[in-house]
C-alpha cells in the first residue's frame, strides 16, 4: 500500500514537472514569436522615411483633455449602475450618463457624448481633476495629428483655437490657423482596462468614454482663419478631422458649418490630397452629411472598425450601427472595405469628384491598407507596420517595443474573404506584412503587437493613422 502511494507521488510529480516544462517551453516559443514580428516590423518602418519638410494642413479643433479612471470618477460621483443600459444621442442627466456609459461600456464601443447640462459637466470635471491618477493634457483631434506628423518630420499647419498654455504644448514645426483662447474647451476622457466590471456590466476590451460641454469645436470655430492660410502654406496633404464634435449637437447652424467646409475642400487644388478621419457617429443625419458633403473630396478615409461597420451599414442598408464587434474577423474587415472602396470609388468617378483611392482601417488586432495603384501612394508596406508600431508605442506610453508587455490576437493565418474557397494567407513572423493585389488596388495588412499594460486609448486612432500617412505622402 505505501509502495503504491509513493508511485503516485512520484506519477504526480512527473506530470506537473512535464507540465511546467512544456509551459516553459510554451511561452518561451511565444516570446520568440513576438521578438521576430516585432524585429520584422521595425525593419519595415525603418527602410522608409518621412519625406522631409513634406507639408501637411490639419484641421479641425483644440482642447484640454482630462484623462480619468472612468469607475472611479462614477463611484466618486455616486452614480450606480444602471438597471439597463440605454443609448442616449446626448446627455441630459446623471442617470443618463450612466445608461449611456453603459451601453458602451458593455460593448467596449468608443464613444463621444455632449453633455447639456453644463453645471453637472463642472461638477464632473471638477471631481475628475482632484482624483490621484487624473492628469491634463492638450487634446482635439487636429493637435494629436498634427503634434504626431511633426514628429514624424512633417511641417504642418493647424487649425484650432487654443490658449497660450496649450500653444507651448506643440511641437516645433507647428504654426497655428485659429485664435487664442483664455481658457481651453474641456473634454473628459473616461478610461476603462479590458475585464473591468461595474454592476452586472462587463467590458471585453480597454476603451474610453467621452463627455463635453463644449459649443466652440462643434462649429468648427478656426474654418475661416485655415481657409485663409491655406494656398500660402500650399500642403501635399490636408487632414480634416473633429468632425464628431457635430455630431448630435443642438445647433441651427450645423447644417451652414458643414456647407461652409464642403465649399473649402471643393477649392483645394488637386495636387494636394485630402485625408477625411472618421469618429464615433449616431446621428443618420450626421454621417449622411459627411457622405454628401466630405468624403466625395477626399482621396483616403481613416477608421476604426467601429467606424467600418457604421459606414458599412449605411452605404448597403441606409441605416448606421451604434456598436460592433469588438474583435472582428479579417475577412468580415476586408469585405466591408472591399465593398465601401467600390461603393465610393464608383459614386465619385461618375459624379467628377475626388474617388477615393485610399482607405486605412486600425482594429485593436490589426492594420488594413487599401491604395488604388498609380494613384500617388507609397510605401503602404511601411504604412502598414508603422501605424501597428505607433498602436503599440501610443496605447502602452512608451516609445519602445518591449515584448514582454505586449501580445498578439491575431490569428495565425486569415481568409481574405468570407467567400467559400478564399484564400488563406499565413503570418509569418519574418515578414509579417501580408500585401497582395487585387483588381486596380493593393492591400497590406499587419498584425499589431497589442499592449498588455494600457496607459492610454484615448488619442490612438489619431497616432496610428497619421503615422501612416507619413510615409505615404
Amino acid at each position: 500500500m505505501a509502495s503504491t502511494v509513493k508511485l503516485g507521488s512520484v506519477v504526480t510529480i512527473i506530470i506537473v514537472f512535464a507540465a511546467y516544462v512544456y509551459k516553459r517551453n510554451l511561452d518561451e516559443q511565444l516570446r520568440d514569436h513576438l521578438l521576430a514580428i516585432s524585429n520584422s516590423l521595425l525593419r519595415a518602418e525603418q527602410n522608409y522615411a518621412v519625406t522631409p519638410k513634406v507639408k501637411v494642413a490639419v484641421g479641425f479643433g483644440a482642447c484640454e483633455d482630462v484623462f480619468v479612471d472612468s469607475l472611479e470618477l462614477l463611484h466618486t460621483m455616486s452614480l450606480q449602475p444602471p438597471v439597463k443600459e440605454i443609448h442616449h444621442d446626448y446627455i441630459n442627466s446623471s442617470s443618463e450618463l450612466a445608461e449611456v456609459f453603459a451601453f458602451f461600456f458593455k460593448h467596449g464601443a468608443a464613444a463621444e457624448r455632449f453633455m447639456s447640462d453644463e453645471n453637472f459637466f463642472a461638477k464632473l470635471v471638477d471631481v475628475a481633476k482632484d482624483l490621484p491618477d487624473s492628469r491634463g493634457a492638450l487634446g482635439g483631434n487636429a493637435p494629436v495629428i498634427a503634434n504626431r506628423l511633426a514628429i514624424e518630420g512633417c511641417e504642418v499647419l493647424l487649425g484650432g483655437t487654443l490658449s497660450k498654455r496649450y500653444m507651448k504644448e506643440l511641437n516645433d514645426g507647428v504654426q497655428v490657423a485659429g485664435d487664442v483662447f483664455s481658457e481651453d474647451d474641456v473634454h473628459l476622457i473616461m478610461e476603462y482596462k479590458a475585464g473591468e466590471t461595474w454592476g452586472k456590466y462587463s467590458t471585453p476590451r480597454a476603451n474610453r468614454f467621452i463627455v463635453h460641454s463644449d459649443e466652440s469645436n462643434p462649429l468648427l470655430s478656426s474654418l475661416e482663419a485655415f481657409q485663409t492660410k491655406l494656398p500660402g502654406f500650399n500642403p501635399q496633404l490636408l487632414i480634416v478631422s473633429g468632425l464628431q464634435m457635430m455630431d448630435n449637437f443642438p445647433s441651427a447652424q450645423r447644417k451652414e458649418r458643414i456647407a461652409s467646409l464642403k465649399k473649402m475642400l471643393q477649392n483645394v487644388p488637386k495636387t494636394t490630397k485630402i485625408h477625411f478621419e472618421l469618429a464615433s457617429f449616431s446621428e443618420e443625419e450626421m454621417v449622411g452629411h459627411l457622405v454628401e458633403s466630405v468624403i466625395p473630396y477626399s482621396d483616403s478615409i481613416g477608421m476604426n472598425e467601429q467606424e467600418l461597420a457604421n459606414l458599412y451599414s449605411l452605404l448597403m442598408y441606409g441605416n448606421i450601427t451604434l456598436v460592433s464587434d469588438a474583435y472582428p474577423r479579417i475577412a468580415t474587415v476586408l469585405d466591408h472595405l472591399r465593398s465601401i472602396y467600390n461603393i465610393l470609388h464608383s459614386i465619385t468617378t461618375e459624379n467628377g469628384q475626388r474617388p477615393i483611392t485610399r482607405i486605412h482601417t486600425h482594429t485593436l488586432a490589426y492594420q488594413v491598407i487599401i491604395t488604388t495603384r498609380n494613384q500617388g501612394w507609397k510605401n503602404t508596406m511601411a504604412a502598414a507596420a508603422k501605424a501597428s508600431l505607433t498602436a503599440f508605442r501610443h496605447v502602452s506610453g512608451s516609445s519602445e517595443i518591449d515584448t514582454n508587455k505586449a501580445k498578439l490576437i491575431m490569428d495565425d493565418s486569415f481568409s481574405i474573404s468570407r467567400e467559400e474557397g478564399s484564400k488563406r494567407m499565413p503570418l509569418n513572423a519574418d515578414r509579417p506584412v501580408s500585401c497582395w493585389q487585387e483588381y486596380d488596388y493593393d492591400i497590406c495588412l499587419a498584425p499589431v503587437l497589442v499592449a498588455t499594460q494600457v496607459r492610454q486609448t484615448a488619442g490612438a486612432g489619431d497616432n496610428i493613422s497619421s503615422a501612416g500617412l507619413a510615409v505615404q505622402i
